[in-house]
């Protein structure tokens, strides 16, 4: 069964206070629908920075959620000198502390995670693609370098487009793009 790729970069989501402290608006405006429903990008930046250093322009997504939560990579991890858990979207109890700096302010949160390799599906697409009771499968990607992508989580979501999401330094060491496809390998 083939699954389509979605690269994650940095990124940030981020709550209604935060959104309000940092850029004083209300609103977040929608520039283009990502993949997943409901899912956008903002025409919106932030800095985020550590004792270490500083990334610039880091995209906020949206629509605005319930928690601010910073999406780097191992790489971007290492510039900031910082160790932020591998965690899925929302788990945020171990997270690092960063600081987010838009035009108007800025925040300390304990944000920062390594989002975890996951392929977004509903209840009734696990259970229609044969999935039921499997949390985990793997994933193989054929090229010039071949790469099989273990302990990928099954993220159960209301509403759901089948893809997979991998962070840049998984998607550049395998040489994959966005838009590439690999094939689930289920696991015993």
């Amino acid at each position: 069964m083939k699954v389509l790729l979605g690269v994650s970069n940095r990124h940030i989501h981020i709550n209604k206070e935060d959104f309000k402290e940092i850029f004083d608006m209300e609103e977040l405006e929608n520039i283009k629908d990502l993949v997943q429903p409901h899912q956008y990008v903002s025409p919106l930046f932030v800095d985020i920075k550590t004792d270490k250093n500083i990334i610039k322009h880091v995209r906020v997504l949206g629509p605005i959620r319930s928690y601010t939560q910073v999406e780097i990579s191992k790489t971007d991890a290492i510039f900031l000198g910082i160790e932020p858990p591998i965690a899925s979207s929302g788990e945020l109890e171990n997270a690092v502390e960063i600081e987010i700096i838009g035009p108007c302010g800025s925040i300390k949160r304990k944000s920062a995670i390594i989002a975890d390799r996951h392929i977004h599906v509903t209840e009734q697409m696990k259970k229609d693609l044969g999935f039921e009771g499997i949390d985990e499968v793997s994933v193989l990607f054929e090229s010039e370098k071949t790469t099989l992508f273990s302990n990928v989580k099954l993220k159960i979501c209301p509403e759901a487009s089948f893809e997979l999401h991998l962070d840049t330094d998984d998607a550049n060491g395998a040489l994959l793009k966005t838009g590439d496809y690999g094939t689930i390998i289920m696991k015993q």
